[in-house]
């Protein structure tokens, strides 16, 4: 997927020639506005390239970014190309790529101003021109007030009007791609209701089952302290949008703000096809196979013959050769002791000391001598031959460091040179820690000033490092070494296979192997560059590489002294300092070879237009230690062009290839060798990515220009591999592993014998098996080929290497890319890092660089947005992620350089807290499953026979039958006429029977009675709220009830039904947060058509205060009754109804998806319940239940109000509101009134969980024993939060709470009790279910711990009276036991239907009076929206049957619909929240298609962009869904209603106005 050019009216690209003369006074802004206003009609000027890109134009636009007034700039500006990674030839086709893109916008990311640490203010909101407003940065605080209260500017549209637009919403219509849950509705294709949007819009009568939406009214939660108990109800004012300008996304759902035409930019993005066509083939039904990319078979292969192995020219003899290097040393110490050896510089560049080979040799053996004869612990010598010593030295100190070598060459100790650690957690210093752990070091040698400088412990040693073994610091300056005595020497034997030192090499992975090398492997190699280079005695040579290690350890330290050379070593400080410090040496010292990488080159020409004087012509050899590198060749030939001038020869640039294990591979002679002429490839990126070599002809754009890296090494033999598997010699015209076999290569990995063998110890082998030779060979790690003349090419590292979809990538050549996008504004140089990361069985490919402070945000998008399209040009490509971190941040390797493991590491554990991260899931990620196509459904008839064939039942199940139970409880004499079918009549005849017998109990927050009532005070404070209501309702008149939780409010509940009024509960406003709360409370007394509000005189005040008419209308208000001080007055008689079908009270609630419900509970239906619970739980008179609930609707509502006075169980009420201030309420109160039977939400318990978890012992303390407790059940309408409720009986255990006490209850709309586990029956169960199966609506049983398996608690138990059965949402038949469907239920406490403005019964019959399509066609069943399965299991029941369990998956509603499966929101949500210790809470939802995750970052800022690419991985890995849009917000900002659900929908609609107010905002490309 071509991610294709940013160009156009959204960001206009600087184009910086045109104004570079005009000078205005204008603010960044303004000035960014103004120049995009001047400059829109040119800018797609050569098809979307920017002239400032064009070669011709690179001098005036780089001097454009230089600061006025600093010279030091203004020098290096006019040459700010970076020659070191960047051929023309690369430029110009970076360009040239980029070229083909025509203007297509990509929505940038949203980012809250103070996560933009560095930005300028200004830089921070871009006028985004695609949002409807111009300058949304100062709207938008005010937009989210003006929002926030809806009836603002609408005229106050009456409800009916209203509901003339919304009527045709359902509950579908929630969420675009949620299934269409009720038959007759629209496929959700077509994006619901919002048609009608054009005021005069035909009302289409839409036969859609569900609950009215009625949102839009009042507004969704902001946040008060605690999160708003969703008062709030969705509102989206559909109705009557007239003044805002409508936007349309893909699927015409008009919106109109500007995340919406960020995402539409995004779907336009994403319509485009991908590039490779996903291949048709069988999904299996439950293995999710995984699209495995087939070769493509027009792919290039290897034409040429099998290579022969190539060997280099024979070793010369040479006179008196010394036999060891410590012989070559005693020689030079003894005959030429004032012959110099080694010249050290200080950061000034001045030469501070110059050892002699007479000093080198005297030092080293009092070094020899002092560590074999004056170290011991217990009079034992502490360091016997053969031991391993560190040496820890830094850079700018060769001279001690050289010396510290060969004292331990001398005593036949093993030096492991080391970096210097700085501080205790440098990158890398652990696996330093682990290798020299494993060499069983225990002596570190250093510098007395290094050792000053090391972090200390407060003992004043240096301090332990993290992994690290115990050393002892041995400093090796002069006062500390001991001179020998005369008839003491250091034995000098030959060369042998004993280990000489060992160099440490850190894997890709980041694990640090130490290299052994052996003398003799030592001696040759030395002899071979010798030989290779031409080296003769006395040779001055400067070398600026790292004299620890590699080339610069081998021709700085070893072979100079094997030749008596003279080194002039220049440290990297100075180099940093003065980057031409090198070649003034060379001219000074007149040297004859110089060590150098490409980076010194580079750098040099950045400064050398300061310098006149200088030449090079000494010169006869300069050594390019990374000319493997394949910017390497663009650096030799840029530092050609400049220094030609200055003497250097074009033949005397000699690139190298060496790798840790193999020493030099390959190296160009120096021209006084007669050699073939240097070679050069220009190679086809797309053969390369296939391993074969094609010199490119047609195709400018994607080649790799690749230089020669000279003739193998004198006495090796060299082949090339296939990279995995055996290795087979390859093909004349392939790329694979050079491998060489000499006698100078490394022996082993230290302690590392398999691995070793797999290195070392190669046997290639050709085609048909047979070894190519006997002789073992040593892998490199270097990928390259033999070209023409036996010149080796290198192309890439194994380090390196990425393999894509079966194609291969080096990160070099990436990053070489990268660079080559004008990245001087905007990234360092050098600074850049490409590795990949293993997601979903692929390596995806990510770039990571550092971010210039004065880079403002759009220009960095725009640079990255360009960045991917180049590399998808020029590679055939996707990247993955590519992320901007702020300026020095990235770990670094000890002498510059990016530490590429550990920034891997960082990124994969979200610890790299970039600024800017754009993620392309949608590009790379080609291997999906396909999506599934739904099959032509089964008929209804055909499934009951194939489940009767399978030998399957039909799936329902019923709890115990009533009338039998209630036989048993006449014959027990329990004195309650069940002839009472009014709950009213039953609080008359108690108040008479038993009218001192307490019912309520309320508690405070204190934990001390706050009220008491007995059934004789209820009824008479419910006759007198009736005697206040008869005077002025009529019967049948609905009432609103707006109270605290509390006796008042079930007072008043039973005052108007002796009235024959309905009461309606509604929660009360909250006062601290009215905006949101006040419009649910407005909205349900107008749905409900409530005539009258009884509430207590401070609600009054509070209703119709100042405060509330900021948020609602308050002159609307129906009449206001206070009860608190109502005369003490009978009612003249009480009503009666006339059937107990009547309406007794209307239960409203807001589900989960935003829905406000209302539905009507008759008499009959409010008898049933308390009946069916009674019976459950074994309630009676002399038994006390704790509910801890809030009391306005659903199952809370029953317990609260109607269960008491039905059973005559006295009722602990807890109001969950006050365990806010006193989180041990509840428990507290169940263990003092010993309860056995006790409720709670969700809420109450988590609340319990993290506030009480840490105090379970103070709690003890306090005598709270919760051993009473038999049953604990959570009140809930979803699925059980299994982890949730664990970890409560998990932490309460130590308080005697039983492990088997806590269940959960199910209730929803239609039935708010449909199973609640109460006292009797087995223990619920719990099973883990297969969640790729669930997607395809299968139920298919797994072990625990397999890999997706979803743990499932059962429902409690089902109440009596009450049956149960699944049946197929679509085709309405039922299904077979282990089938996921929709739960459909019938019992006498069912609801008998929503109550609706117009009363439209018609509309949701369905709901309510449903009949199975096939099978039982008689009985009315209500449909749940809920899916779930029943399950028979081993148990047996109360009544000797086998128990069938109800487990319930998740609203229907809230599943989301994505490439043809269904998923719950809560699954993907819990793999969010465990991918990040950050993530403090998550809900997800889709938009046209698009899965939206929104996260809670507990934490700093910092780490909000860590998170975007950890939510796509895990989603990617566990769900094969790509998130195509990460939001990161606040803590708390997530809604949850009541029931401590979370109210996706709200979420949803806040984010598409812009009203979350987000830290981050990152749309996936």
């Amino acid at each position: 997927l071509l991610v294709k050019a940013l160009r156009g009216k959204m960001f206009p690209l600087p184009q910086t020639n045109y104004l570079l003369n005009v000078s205005w006074d204008i603010t960044q802004k303004g000035y960014e506005k103004k120049r995009g206003k001047l400059l829109a009609p040119y800018v797609p000027q050569i098809q979307g390239v920017d002239p400032s890109l064009q070669i011709d134009n690179r001098i005036q636009a780089s001097s454009q970014s230089v600061l006025p007034g600093s010279k030091h700039n203004r020098s290096r500006a006019a040459n700010t190309r970076d020659e070191r990674f960047r051929s023309d030839l690369h430029t110009e086709a970076v360009q040239a790529a980029l070229a083909k893109y025509k203007e297509r916008k990509m929505p940038m990311p949203s980012k809250r101003r103070s996560v933009l640490v560095q930005s300028s203010v200004e830089a921070c909101t871009p006028p985004d021109t695609s949002s409807a407003s111009e300058d949304e940065g100062s709207l938008r605080r005010q937009g989210r007030l003006a929002t926030s209260t809806p009836y603002q500017g609408h005229g106050h549209p009456s409800v009916e009007h209203w509901f003339n637009r919304v009527i045709q919403g359902s509950s579908t219509s929630s969420s675009a791609s949620s299934t269409s849950s009720h038959p007759g509705g629209r496929s959700p294709k077509i994006d619901l209701a919002f048609d009608l949007l054009t005021p005069d819009a035909p009302l289409i009568t839409d036969n859609h089952s569900a609950p009215p939406d009625v949102t839009g009214l009042s507004e969704r939660s902001s946040l008060h302290t605690e999160r708003p108990q969703v008062a709030s109800v969705r509102g989206v004012s559909r109705g009557y949008n007239h003044h805002t300008s409508v936007m349309e996304t893909a699927d015409g759902v008009p919106v109109n703000s500007r995340v919406s035409s960020k995402i539409q930019q995004l779907l336009n993005t994403l319509k485009r096809p991908k590039r490779p066509p996903l291949r048709e083939f069988f999904v299996d039904d439950f293995e999710e196979l995984l699209d495995v990319q087939q070769p493509d078979p027009n792919q290039p292969k290897p034409e040429g013959q099998h290579m022969s192995p190539l060997e280099g020219e024979p070793l010369g003899v040479v006179n008196n050769w010394p036999p060891s290097l410590p012989a070559a040393l005693h020689r030079w110490g003894t005959t030429q002791p004032k012959s110099p050896c080694l010249t050290a510089l200080d950061n000034g560049g001045k030469a501070v000391y110059t050892l002699t080979y007479g000093k080198l040799w005297t030092r080293s053996q009092k070094l020899a001598y002092t560590l074999l004869n004056k170290l011991s612990t217990r009079n034992e010598p502490l360091l016997v031959p053969g031991d391993r010593v560190a040496l820890v030295f830094p850079n700018n100190d060769p001279v001690m460091f050289m010396v510290a070598f060969y004292g331990c060459l001398l005593a036949e100790l093993v030096p492991v040179p080391i970096e210097v650690p700085l501080t205790r957690k440098d990158a890398g210093s652990q696996q330093i820690g682990f290798l020299l752990g494993s060499c069983g070091v225990t002596l570190a040698l250093t510098t007395d000033a290094c050792q000053k400088g090391l972090p200390k412990a407060q003992t004043g040693e240096v301090a332990t490092f993290k992994g690290w073994p115990r050393l002892l610091w041995f400093v090796t300056d002069g006062k500390h070494v001991v001179k020998p005595p005369k008839d003491w020497h250091p034995p000098i034997r030959e060369a042998s296979n004993d280990i000489a030192y060992i160099e440490y090499k850190t894997s890709k992975e980041g694990s640090t192997m130490g290299i052994t090398v052996s003398h003799s492997a030592m001696l040759v190699h030395c002899h071979a560059l010798t030989q290779a280079c031409g080296y003769t005695e006395a040779e001055t040579i400067t070398n600026v590489l790292d004299f620890k290690r590699e080339a610069g350890l081998w021709h700085g330290v070893l072979t100079s002294v094997m030749n008596r050379m003279h080194v002039i070593s220049i440290p990297y400080s100075l180099m940093k300092v003065n980057p031409l410090s090198w070649i003034q040496k060379v001219h000074t010292y007149k040297a004859r070879v110089a060590v150098v990488k490409s980076r010194d080159m580079h750098w040099s020409l950045l400064a050398q237009r300061d310098q006149r004087d200088i030449s090079l012509s000494s010169l006869r050899m300069l050594i390019v230690a990374d000319g493997a590198n394949p910017w390497s060749i663009s650096s030799c030939d840029a530092f050609l062009n400049v220094f030609q001038a200055r003497g250097l020869r074009p033949e005397v640039i000699c690139p190298c290839a060496s790798s840790s294990e193999a020493m030099t591979v390959a190296i160009r002679r120096p021209p006084e060798m007669g050699v073939p002429p240097p070679g050069k490839a220009v190679l086809s990126m797309g053969g390369l990515s296939h391993s074969v070599i094609r010199v490119d002809t047609e195709e400018k754009l994607s080649v790799l220009t690749v230089q020669d890296v000279g003739q193998v090494m004198p006495g090796a033999l060299v082949c090339v591999v296939r990279v995995e598997g055996t290795p087979y010699i390859c093909q004349t015209d392939e790329v694979g592993e050079i491998c060489v076999s000499s006698g100078c290569t490394g022996v082993a990995y230290y302690g590392l014998p398999g691995m070793t063998k797999n290195l070392f110890e190669t046997i290639p082998v050709t085609s048909s098996g047979i070894p190519i030779s006997d002789r073992p060979f040593t892998r490199t790690s270097l990928l390259g080929f033999v070209g023409p003349d036996s010149l080796v090419f290198v192309v890439g590292k194994m380090d390196g290497l990425m393999v894509v979809s079966g194609r291969r990538h080096n990160a070099d050549d990436v990053v070489a890319t990268a660079l080559a996008v004008e990245p001087m504004k905007f990234v360092y140089r050098g600074r850049i890092a490409v590795f990949s990361v293993s997601v979903l069985h692929d390596e995806r490919i990510v770039v990571v660089a550092e971010q210039r402070p004065d880079a403002s945000e759009e220009d960095s998008f725009q640079w990255m947005s360009r960045v991917l399209q180049a590399i998808d040009s020029i590679h055939q490509v996707g990247v993955y992620c590519l992320a901007l971190v702020p300026a020095n941040t990235l770990p670094k390797a000890p002498l510059g350089g990016i530490h590429i493991s550990e920034t891997k590491q960082r990124f994969l554990e979200g610890a790299l807290h970039p600024c800017n991260v754009l993620m392309c899931p949608h590009t790379c990620v080609t291997n999906l499953p396909k999506p599934r196509q739904k099959q032509p459904e089964v008929g209804p008839a055909s499934m009951i026979v194939g489940n009767l064939v399978a030998g399957k039942r039909i799936a329902q199940a019923c709890g115990r039958d009533v009338t039998q139970l209630e036989d048993n409880d006449q014959a027990r004499k329990i004195p309650l006429p069940s002839c009472f079918l009014y709950i009213q009549d039953v609080l008359q005849w108690r108040a008479q029977a038993t009218p001192d017998h307490p019912l309520f109990l309320v508690l405070n927050a204190k934990g001390t009675v706050a009220s008491t009532a007995s059934c004789l005070q209820l009824h008479k404070r419910a006759e007198r709220v009736a005697a206040a209501l008869m005077g002025r309702l009529n019967t049948g008149d609905h009432v609103a009830l707006v109270y605290p939780p509390g006796i008042e409010l079930i007072a008043t509940f039973y005052g108007c039904l002796y009235a024959g009024c309905v009461p309606v509960t509604v929660r009360p406003p909250h006062p601290q947060n009215l905006a949101t709360t006040l419009p649910t409370v407005k909205m349900i007394v107008e749905v409900s058509k409530s005539v009258c509000i009884l509430t207590t005189q401070a609600i009054m005040k509070l209703l119709k205060s100042k405060e509330a008419a900021a948020a609602v209308d308050v002159k609307s208000w129906p009449m206001v009754l206070d009860t608190d001080d109502l005369p003490r007055k009978k009612s003249p008689q009480m009503y009666k109804p006339p059937t107990p079908e009547m309406l007794a009270y209307l239960d409203f609630s807001v589900s989960t998806t935003g829905i406000l419900a209302g539905v009507k509970m008759s008499h009959t239906a409010t008898s049933a319940l308390c009946r069916s619970i009674k019976l459950q739980c074994e309630l009676y008179p002399s038994r006390q239940i704790a509910i801890c609930l809030d009391p306005y609707c659903g199952l809370g509502f029953a317990l609260w109000c109607l269960c008491s006075v039905y059973s005559g169980h006295q009722s602990i009420l807890v109001p969950p509101l006050e365990l806010e201030s006193n989180a041990s309420l509840w428990l507290a109160a169940v263990s003092q009134y010993k309860v056995r039977v006790t409720f709670c939400s969700y809420s109450v318990m988590e609340m319990c969980t993290k506030g009480l978890g840490s105090q379970t012992e103070a709690l003890r303390l306090r005598n709270v024993n919760l051993s009473c407790v038999r049953t604990c059940m959570v009140v809930a309408e979803e699925r059980p939060r299994i982890a949730l409720t664990q970890s409560f009986s998990k932490i309460f255990k130590d308080l005697g709470l039983s492990p088997r006490a806590v269940s959960t209850t199910f209730g929803c709309r239609v039935n708010v009790a449909i199973c609640l586990q109460g006292t009797a029956g087995p223990d619920p169960t719990t099973v883990y279910v297969d969640m790729r199966a669930l997607r395809h609506d299968r139920v298919r049983l797994v072990e625990r711990g397999s890999p997706h398996s979803l743990p499932l608690m059962e429902s409690g138990k089902i109440l009596p009276g009450v049956k149960v059965i699944i049946a197929n949402t679509e085709t309405k038949g039922p299904l077979g036991d282990s089938h996921l469907g929709e739960i459909w239920v019938s019992s006498p406490h069912n609801a008998t239907g929503y109550y609706t403005v117009y009363g439209e019964e018609a509309l949701h019959a369905d709901h309510f009076n449903t009949k199975l399509s096939f099978g039982d066609t008689q009985t009315v069943w209500a449909r749940t929206g809920y899916l779930g399965f029943l399950r028979r299991t081993e148990l047996t029941d109360a009544s000797g049957e086998r128990h069938d369990a109800l487990y319930v998956v998740g609203s229907l509603d809230e599943t989301l619909e994505l490439r043809g499966m269904r998923y719950h929101p809560i699954d993907i949500e819990t793999s969010v929240i465990r991918s990040h210790k950050s993530i403090a809470e998550c809900a997800v939802f889709t938009w046209t298609n698009l899965l939206v995750v929104v996260v809670e970052l507990e934490g700093s800022e910092q780490e909000a962009l860590d998170l975007v690419a950890l939510v796509t991985n895990v989603v990617l890995e566990e769900h094969y869904l790509i998130v195509g849009v990460v939001v990161v917000v606040d803590p708390g900002v997530i809604p949850i209603n009541s029931r401590g659900e979370k109210q996706r929908m709200h979420l949803r609609d806040g984010f598409l106005a812009d009203q979350l107010d987000p830290i981050y905002v990152a749309y996936n490309m």
